[in-house]
């Protein structure tokens, strides 16, 4: 199965619909309610229901998903070619999408649908199962992009910019970052000094760049300057970011809490302070990514 963890946990929403076609007589016994199985729409609605229930049981690769809300109701129409309609909507709060759901849901009560109806009906056909719309996710993310915006890393350690450690973090974060499609423009190691990291990330926002990326020095040691050379450059502050990133962290490990990251602006860029550990940086990102590129916009004073 895909490894989910490090995916955000957001809104998801999914609709569907099926439709079963049958002859005008079938549509004229639901209508006076005289099948002899009971009530046809109240049990496919139940149906539907344990359908969405068991799909992780039905879909090997399927994540167990938290329905949170599902609706599903039926109508019929004589127009044209005679048919039952069956709607489905359903949302999660989870990692991952609940359109196989809400499809299982509408799928299994038109095979109920079938099997209640084969016996005085045999022209049924089951078709036009489809979806109709999946938001959250992948579909979500789509609105946090116009254009790919640029971004610039900046390494801040001691014994990295000495040669003596290999720098991790610095290229994880450029990984992530260029999966999500942005334009990395500009990767810097330095040491943890204040006036160097404060003269580096002038001269990136002197340049226009979109989003600046520390990464090393959000620690409780003697020489974790970055966090404060950054605090006293930012012209505003956005400490929502750095409150998700820790929050993300904190579900895998208690030392998340020990992150003294900060956020904010300086004129149209965003700078982010990240950990130098290679899993603080890649979780801190994981946490905002590509939510975070929306920030470009607002402060070039396009509301939310």
């Amino acid at each position: 199965m895909e490894d989910i963890t490090g995916k955000q946990i957001r809104l998801e929403e999914a609709a569907a619909v099926a439709v079963i076609f049958c002859t005008t007589k079938t549509l004229e016994l639901i209508r006076e309610n005289k099948l002899s199985k009971g009530s046809l729409f109240d049990i496919a609605r139940t149906a539907g229901f344990v359908g969405a229930k068991l799909t992780p049981q039905l879909l090997p690769h399927r994540h167990p998903t938290t329905i949170d809300a599902m609706d599903i109701s039926m109508n019929i129409n004589d127009a044209e070619r005679p048919r039952i309609t069956i709607n489905g909507s359903a949302k999660s709060i989870g990692r991952t999408g609940i359109e196989m759901e809400i499809l299982t849901a509408v799928t299994v009560a038109a095979l109920h649908i079938f099997d209640m109806l084969k016996t005085v009906d045999t022209t049924l056909e089951i078709g036009e199962i489809k979806l109709l719309k999946a938001t959250g996710g992948k579909n979500q993310d789509k609105k946090y992009f116009s254009t790919p915006p640029t971004c610039a890393i900046l390494v801040c350690s001691d014994s990295t910019a000495a040669g003596k450690r290999e720098d991790k973090s610095g290229i994880i974060i450029r990984q992530l970052l260029q999966q999500v499609n942005a334009h990395v423009v500009a990767y810097e190691i330095i040491a943890d000094d204040k006036t160097l990291i404060q003269k580096q990330v002038l001269k990136w926002v002197a340049e226009d760049v979109h989003f600046i990326f520390t990464t090393g020095g959000t620690g409780l040691g003697p020489r974790d300057n970055t966090v404060s050379a950054v605090s006293e450059i930012l012209e505003r502050d956005a400490d929502g970011i750095t409150e998700a990133m820790r929050n993300f962290g904190q579900m895998r490990t208690s030392m998340a809490m020990m992150s003294r990251a900060v956020a904010g602006s300086i004129a149209h860029t965003l700078i982010l302070t990240l950990p130098g550990s290679t899993d603080g940086a890649r979780e801190s990102l994981e946490a905002v990514l590509p939510a975070i590129f929306h920030a470009r916009k607002m402060m070039k004073g396009g509301g939310h």
